[in-house]
Order: structure tokens, then C-alpha cells, then sequence
């Protein structure tokens, strides 16, 4: 099964960036997108980005033109590359294994906080 490993979360002032990294490792087989989803304090979990296996991506509406999702298929590792970060942003972050809109496996998550 798919394990998930990530990396890349800390503190970052206001306007800075960060990029989040998310390494995966068995079997693919049944996966065909990747994502990143967010949960702040008093908030529900929400999709922050995905990226299918085709390459296509979509971002919720208030990430988007500030955050870009990629992948390096060579190191089966997805990446959450954040820019103008917000205070707002802050939250933990999860990368997900999915089988179309079915998340298959969680990561363990990455904090994010963004300082004002």
C-alpha cells in the first residue's frame, strides 16, 4: 500500500513562501491523483489542490495564483510550492493518495504557520 512521508512545514513571515513535500512509496496501482488538503484551528478539513496522473490540476479559489501543486514522477514525490503567504494560511497540512474523488491514504501532516 501506499505510505506517505512529509516534509517542509515551519514558520514563514507574512508574504514569504514555503514549498511542502510529499514522498510516496508501494504501490500506486489503485492511485490516480495526488492532493493536498488544510485544516486550520475551527475550521473544517478543505481541498487546497490536486494533480491527476494525467498532470491536471485545480486549486480552491482562495489559493489560487498564490499556490502551484507539481510533481517529479522520477522520485514519486507531489509538491505544495506556496507564495504570499497569508496568515489566513495557517493550518496543517495533508498530503492524500486518491482514487478519483476517494482519498485511499492520509499523511501525517505539516504545520504551517504564518506570522502577521
Amino acid at each position: 500500500q501506499v505510505q506517505l512521508v512529509e516534509s517542509g512545514g515551519g514558520l514563514v513571515q507574512a508574504g514569504g513562501s514555503l514549498r511542502l513535500s510529499c514522498a510516496a512509496s508501494g504501490s500506486i496501482f489503485s492511485i490516480n491523483a495526488m492532493g493536498w488538503d488544510r485544516q486550520a484551528p475551527g475550521k473544517q478539513r478543505e481541498l487546497v489542490a490536486t494533480i491527476t496522473s494525467g498532470g491536471s490540476t485545480n486549486y480552491a479559489d482562495s489559493v489560487k495564483g498564490r499556490f502551484t501543486i507539481s510533481r517529479d514522477n522520477a522520485k514519486n514525490t507531489v509538491y505544495l510550492q506556496m507564495n504570499s503567504l497569508k496568515p489566513e494560511d495557517t493550518a496543517v497540512y495533508y498530503c492524500n493518495a486518491r482514487r478519483y474523488q476517494f482519498v485511499e491514504v492520509w499523511g501525517q501532516g505539516t504545520l504551517v504557520t504564518v506570522s502577521s
